[in-house]
Parts: C-alpha cells; structure tokens; sequence
C-alpha cells in the first residue's frame, strides 16, 4: 500500500510514498502464508510482472509505450492515464525516482522536514513537522496549509507533485539548496525560504516514564524498524508499553507485520485482496502476550500503522487510544514501464482480522482523547491495566 508522502522524503521518493503501504514485497514473493519476506524492492515491479492486472496497468503501459513512440515523455503520459483512471493513490517514478524511494527505506532523505497531505478541498496541509528540521526551525506546525513553492501554487496539485517540488526534483537539488514555501495559518499568510538538510528518519525511539511505562515511537515503518520494536520490547523493564503511531503515515508492510509479531504469538494481521484473490499476512510465533498495551493513534496514523493497529485491536491484544485514524486501506502494486520507469496502481483493499474495511473509514479508538492529553491517558489507561507486582 502506498500513500505517504513519508516524510517530505527520501531524495525524489516514489512521490506517494507516505501515503501508502509497500506490497510490492507481498506480491512478488507470495507471503499469503506468513511474514513477509524483507525483498529486495528493487527488483519487485520486474517480479511481480506476470501477476499484474491486465486492465488499468495495461492502459498505463499503453499510453507510456504510445508516447515512446511518439517522441514524447513515457512518463508524463503514464502520469496522466492514472490522473484520468480516479485512482487516488496511483502514481508514476521515472527509474531514477524510484531507484531513489528504495534507497530512502534505508532511512535517509534530503528534504525540509515536513509531511504533507491533500485535504479533499485540493489544498495541501502540514501533517506533521520533525525536530529539529528546516521545518521546525522556521516554526512551520501541523494544521498550516502550503500554498506555494518557489512561487508555484499547490492548491489542486496531486500531493506526489508537491513533494517532488519541494525536493526540488527537476533540478536534482541536493542538500544545501533553498526552497520557498508559501504559508497560511488562520488569517496570517506568509513566504519563508528553507534550506533542504541531509535528514535520517529515526523510525523507532524509545524512552521510559513513571509507571514504569516504556514508549516506543513508530515514526514511519522503513527497513528494519520492525526488528527495533522486537528489541525493544524485549529490553524493556517490567510494566506496559504505550506503541505511539500518531502520525505514522506507513511505509513497509513487513516491517508493520514485524511489528505486530512482537506482540502476538503467531495468527492473522491482516487479509487483502489484489484483483478479487484473497490472501493473508501472518505473524510470527513467540511475540510478548503478556505486557499491558496501548496503541496510541491520530489522524495521521495511516496505512501499515492502520493495518497494525487494526490487528492488535481485533487480537485483543492492545487497547487503541486517541483519535480516528486517516483511512487509507488500499493496496496498491507496481509494475514496469516500457521506458524503465514504474506505474504503482491500486489492486485491492485489506481488511483487519474481524474483517472490518479500513479505506475511506479509518479505525475508531476504544478511548477517544485529545492529541495534547493523549499519551498521559494511555499511560493512566497502563496502569490501570498492570497486574499488582
């Protein structure tokens, strides 16, 4: 699944990147009968060639073999067949661009700092602003709306063009070089220029509080963070443990099913379907049962972070505490162009394991609480539910 624009991201990721969850692995290797496979992704959209959908691909591929011939852009026409298709999170990288998303899932990327999304008016809106980033030092918060870059106005563009202006993709800006946001907050309007920074995604932190409660903060499920929240867990002194996915925008499904394997014993995470055919992600074996869990989750938790979430609360594993979640759900599948480049269109939609719809629906909490109160409910909830020591 796909979707993210992650994190104003790695260097010209697949553009949607943070807006959708990675079945490329999935698709390629088969993994309806247990835990995904760490794939190498590179090599995924070749793999996963004979199982594409003869349909909305083949229309993409179509028009992108159609322009080739013509002298003009494969990609650029690919572009506007999935504009014309409706289909929300599909998208189309030039072999370069999503070359470049591969190496991103390692956990490093050139940007400002930002997350960004597309509100259904057509603007764009600040998600979620990291520490310590061009973002931040400019006081740049989620909820400001993104009218421009470098004078360009972004009302009503796909948020996949955003992100690839902001990158400053067509002049392969790297670190160093300035871009010009302009801004809105309420009634105030203005310009800042940002200079893009060499940034690491630190997808996993950890920390203690009174409790003893351990939090563990899922940023973004890139490569390896499953493995992080596996030992974390494992070295985290007695008592719960609050897993904090607000704002977590998705990434890779094995990692998210990793994840969910530290805290289950094996059994369903998920089920999706890709063209009508049914299949399933399972956990491993031998995940910590026994520990008092919360899930914390807001709008911004979306895609991987909605389909664990999902799991641990139908699992009766976790308790899910905040607001509801974004309600991205689709799965989407890519496939390689005639000109190299890669075309990543919706397949199918998954569904938790009680079989409940997470597209256009998000998951709804068990405890509804406020973003500024939320972790010291769940930590309240924590010791609420910690047996007597």
């Amino acid at each position: 699944m796909s979707g993210r624009d992650p994190f104003c991201q790695p260097r010209r990721i697949r553009r949607g990147a943070a807006l959708t969850l990675v079945f490329a692995s999935v698709l390629a290797a088969g993994a309806a009968t247990g835990v995904l496979p760490q794939a190498d992704r590179k090599s995924a959209p070749d793999e996963a060639r004979s199982a594409r959908p003869a349909g909305h691909h083949a229309e993409v591929a179509r028009a992108a073999e159609e322009a080739m011939a013509d002298g003009k852009s494969p990609v650029e026409a690919a572009q506007r067949a999935v504009s014309r298709s409706g289909d929300r999170w599909g998208a189309v990288y030039s072999e370069g661009e999503y070359e470049e998303f591969e190496e991103a899932l390692d956990g490093q990327y050139t940007g400002v700092g930002l997350w960004a999304r597309s509100e259904r008016d057509g603007r764009i809106e600040v998600t979620k602003v990291r520490a310590g980033s061009p973002a931040a030092t400019a006081g740049i918060r989620p909820g400001d709306l993104l009218r421009s870059v470098d004078g360009r106005e972004t009302d009503g563009l796909p948020v996949t063009e955003v992100v690839s202006l902001l990158r400053g993709d067509a002049t392969d800006a790297p670190a160093g070089t300035t871009v010009r946001l302009g801004l809105e907050r309420g009634t105030r309007a203005w310009t800042k220029t940002l200079r893009r920074a060499q940034l690491s995604t630190d997808s996993v932190t950890v920390r203690e509080t009174a409790g003893p409660v351990t939090v563990i903060k899922v940023a973004t499920f890139t490569k390896d963070s499953g493995a992080q929240v596996r030992a974390a867990v494992r070295h985290a002194p007695p008592g719960g443990i609050v897993l904090d996915l607000r704002g977590n925008s998705g990434g890779l499904v094995g990692e998210a099913v990793t994840t969910a394997s530290a805290f289950l014993d094996g059994g369903l995470v998920a089920t999706y379907d890709v063209d009508g055919a049914q299949r399933a992600l399972h956990a491993a074996p031998g995940g910590d049962t026994t520990r008092p869990l919360v899930v914390l989750v807001d709008g911004g938790t979306m895609s991987a972070a909605e389909l664990l979430t999902g799991a641990l609360q139908d699992r009766g594993r976790a308790l899910v505490v905040g607001s509801r979640t974004f309600g991205k759900g689709s799965v989407q599948m890519p496939s390689r162009l005639p000109d190299g480049s890669v075309a990543e269109l919706t397949v199918g939609h998954y569904r938790t394991p009680s079989g409940r719809g997470v597209d256009g629906r998000g998951i709804t909490p068990d405890l509804e609480a406020e973003d500024e109160g939320a972790l010291q409910r769940a930590e309240s909830v924590l010791r609420g539910l910690a047996p007597p020591s």
